[in-house]
């Protein structure tokens, strides 16, 4: 992996220590970005402060500016420079220095704030309807300033209609800056100020101002009880991100870092799930399965391990099934030769006695001869394992396949009823060869311990083929179930050496059905009583199967 050559050579060859670290960089990611997700969203909340609280102001002297000639405006902005402690001045748009999205801001009517060089505060708007873009620079904002402020809107808001005024209120009122007409100050403050002054009211617990200044000239001590009230405020300070956004950008933070974690160790999970899955197959017996190795850390080395120890398996199982393919097809010449020494004595003797044991013999040479015929295909059926050979299957119909087995088998044992259920067709994808020998095999067997009856069924299920085979025989004990399909295993009651048979016939259905991907239980008959065995074979596509 590209990746793994970026590291060190220590935490490309530990596992568990690679994750340790990568899980502290995660950790640590995660909290850099978390912080930085703090500062830019109180960033971005200030700034929408700031430009809340410059909004009045510059609105307002925006408007008066468009409202007078432009003779008058110089003189307008200077008057109104030294009354705020400010510099006020007009600058032409197009020669104005400032960016392209500045521009933008300004043209769909926003005030920008920033900072100069010096630390003043830095204010832009652009007249409604003109080229003209007003600049004020001013240093921190002082009462004195706010008190200026209010007097400036209130004598502009002052000149306009009822009507007018309440719009242009509702127009300029924001949660920074909010603007209202009511009755004026408290009543404890109202005998202590003239008309003409704005009234300033702190509010400690909050650390806010509120401003108030009246439209009337009379006396507020009770003079003009009907006098209309500009109000401005609370002014709030500027308050940090609350617990809410907080706790929502810590939880998308930790979202991100659940799922870099999770990253991290499906990686190794995956790998781990690899060699479980390569485990299983050789267990199914697919000796060919290796796992890919792709680092040198603990499971790549384990992966190494894994491959040797399949590897060596496969050899010694190759080496086994090799030997005996030799010894069985070394012992059919002798076979061969003491067939043919019983036949020279039966054609040179007449006398029934021996003739008598000269048949004897010459069954167990049939006997040893099929016994080396059930260890061939044995051994055939365990080389292709071992070796990852392929299945060559094709499509056939499973009741055609059972009434031929049913043919083969009925003339050696006429004093048996073999029936085929009725029902309908199936058909299912398998080695034709491989899985009528099979078949054949549970048949037979069925035969040797039927008292009178033996039963074959073909059925299709959902994704499988199911065939069974019941005979009314003494059945099969739940404790011998799973031994009797290996290799050379036998019962201790009826169903011995004197029913015939050599243990290998279900060892290689066993095989058979494995090899196919499929699978053969027992279990007892409800029908007959005696044993059922059963053949599940899955359905798929006619193509080459990978050997089990």
């Amino acid at each position: 992996m590209p990746l793994l050559r970026l590291l060190p050579r220590t935490l490309v060859d530990s596992t568990f220590l690679r994750v340790y670290v990568l899980l502290a960089i995660a950790l640590a990611l995660a909290l850099g970005l978390s912080l930085s997700a703090i500062s830019l969203v109180d960033k971005v909340r200030r700034e929408q402060y700031h430009e809340r609280l410059a909004e009045v102001p510059m609105t307002l002297f925006a408007q008066r500016l468009v409202a007078m000639p432009e003779a008058r405006r110089a003189d307008w902005l200077e008057s109104r420079g030294d009354r705020l402690a400010a510099d006020l001045t007009l600058h032409e748009s197009r020669d104005y220095p400032m960016g392209y999205f500045e521009r933008l801001r300004l043209s769909e009517g926003h005030t920008l704030v920033g900072r100069t060089l010096d630390g003043n505060w830095e204010l832009h708007r652009r007249l409604p309807g003109e080229d003209w873009l007003l600049r004020a620079e001013l240093g921190d904002v002082s009462e004195a300033q706010l008190r200026e402020l209010v007097r400036v809107s209130g004598e502009w808001l002052q000149t306009l209609s009822p009507s007018a005024r309440q719009r242009w209120l509702e127009r300029l009122s924001n949660p920074a800056v909010p603007l209202a007409l009511g009755d004026g100050p408290p009543e404890e403050m109202s005998g202590t100020v003239s008309g003409s002054d704005v009234v300033s009211r702190s509010h400690p617990a909050e650390g806010a101002l509120s401003l108030y200044w009246p439209f009337s000239h009379g006396l507020v001590s009770g003079a003009v009880p009907e006098a209309e009230w500009l109000t401005v405020g609370p002014l709030q300070p500027y308050q940090p991100p609350p617990v809410p956004v907080l706790s929502l950008v810590v939880v998308m933070v930790f979202g991100i870092l659940s799922v870099v974690v999770y990253l991290i160790v499906r990686g190794v999970e995956s790998r781990m799930t690899r060699l479980e899955q390569a485990a299983t197959r050789i267990a199914g017996g697919r000796l060919d399965t290796r796992v890919k190795v792709q680092s040198g850390d603990f499971l790549g080395r384990l992966g190494m391990a894994f491959n040797g120890m399949a590897a060596q398996v496969q050899s010694l199982l190759r080496a086994q099934q090799d030997m005996t393919r030799a010894v069985s097809h070394e012992l059919r010449t002798p076979v061969a030769r003491i067939r043919f020494a019983v036949q020279m004595v039966e054609d040179m003797t007449d006398d029934p006695a021996v003739r008598h044991q000269l048949r004897g013999v010459d069954g167990d040479i049939a006997e040893l001869d099929a016994l080396i015929d059930e260890i061939l295909t044995y051994a055939r059926l365990d080389t292709n394992a071992a070796n990852g050979g392929g299945l060559e299957t094709e499509s056939m119909e499973g009741r055609v396949l059972s009434e031929r087995v049913i043919a083969s088998v009925s003339d050696l044992h006429g004093h048996l009823d073999i029936v085929l259920v009725a029902g309908p067709e199936v058909e299912c994808t398998a080695e034709p060869r491989y899985l009528q020998r099979a078949l054949q095999n549970l048949v037979t067997n069925a035969c040797r311990h039927a008292v009178s009856r033996v039963r074959v069924s073909v059925e299709g299920e959902p994704g499988l083929v199911r065939f069974d085979v019941e005979d009314d025989g003494p059945g099969v004990p739940e404790r011998s179930r799973h031994e009797i399909f290996k290799p050379f295993a036998r019962l201790d009651d009826s169903r011995d050496r004197r029913s015939g048979g050599y243990g290998l016939g279900l060892s290689i259905v066993h095989r058979v059905m494995v090899w196919h991907g499929g699978s053969v239980m027992v279990d007892t008959s409800p029908a007959l009583g005696g044993a059922r065995f059963t053949l599940l074979l899955p359905r798929r596509d006619t193509a080459p199967v990978r050997g089990a």
